[in-house]
């Protein structure tokens, strides 16, 4: 006799499209699918479309982690410094002019450390500006089920803390695709629909949007906020997110 757990229950099995947070939500609902949207709006995944429409191959690493240039040197990649520093950086925005053939080791505390952890056979980067080129991709080229897993931030003592632009950018992938949907990922849906016509205002007054402004990073909300403004599908493979020219 099967024995079910709490875990089972969780993992939403039985539907096409799946939603959870953050590094459970990868563990325990992304594990049981062969496809995997990463959706971290401000800024991780938009960072990765952005670098990889010009060409660019990002690789994710964990945040603040000392061996990150030995890395960056093995991997012949730059590595990507502070927001305030200048240079490329986790901003969208300074990622607008990086050159093609460029390989970057892009830390983040989200998005990235998330990416690092998946194992799935299609591990795809998700967010607002390429929501429907992901689901087409998804679509053509997975054959079970999809988890999106929205990465969310962190509160100061490390537990997730639930980001809005996350959820949003997760409903508009989940929009997107087709057959049967999670009551999770029309939860998810939903708030998206409700948002769709006035993303620009709800990611700049969210928690995480408020930050980046007061911060000096207004256009780096304004980046993240453009939907579907990019056909980019960036996918990770030996350990960097890239535009496969197969699916383009």
């Amino acid at each position: 006799m099967t024995t079910f757990t709490q875990t089972m229950f969780a993992a939403q099995q039985g539907f096409d499209v799946r939603v959870d947070w953050g590094m459970p939500g990868l563990r325990n609902v992304a594990a049981l699918c062969p496809a995997v949207v990463l959706v971290d709006v401000l800024s991780f995944s938009t960072c990765v479309d952005v670098a990889c429409a010009r060409g660019a191959a990002v690789l994710p690493y964990p945040y603040k982690d000392s061996s990150a240039a030995a890395y960056a040197a093995q991997h012949r990649a730059l590595l990507a410094g502070p927001r305030d520093h200048g240079g490329l950086s986790l901003s969208p925005g300074s990622l607008q002019t990086v050159a093609a053939g460029t390989r970057l080791v892009l830390p983040s505390p989200n998005g990235s450390t998330l990416a690092r952890a998946c194992h799935a056979p299609i591990v795809i980067a998700g967010c607002l500006r390429n929501a429907g080129a992901v689901a087409s991709s998804v679509m053509r080229g997975s054959d079970g089920p999809v988890a999106i897993i929205a990465a969310g931030e962190q509160w100061p003592d490390g537990t997730l803390r639930v980001a809005l632009e996350d959820l949003i950018g997760t409903g508009a992938i989940v929009h997107a695709l087709p057959g049967s949907k999670s009551p999770e990922a029309l939860a998810a849906e939903a708030v998206f629909l409700a948002a769709r016509h006035h993303l620009h205002d709800k990611l700049t007054a969210c928690a995480s949007g408020r930050e980046l402004v007061e911060r000096g990073y207004a256009d780096d909300v304004r980046l993240a906020s453009q939907l579907n403004g990019s056909s980019c599908v960036p996918r990770l493979a030996e350990g960097a997110f890239q535009w496969d020219a197969a699916l383009r």
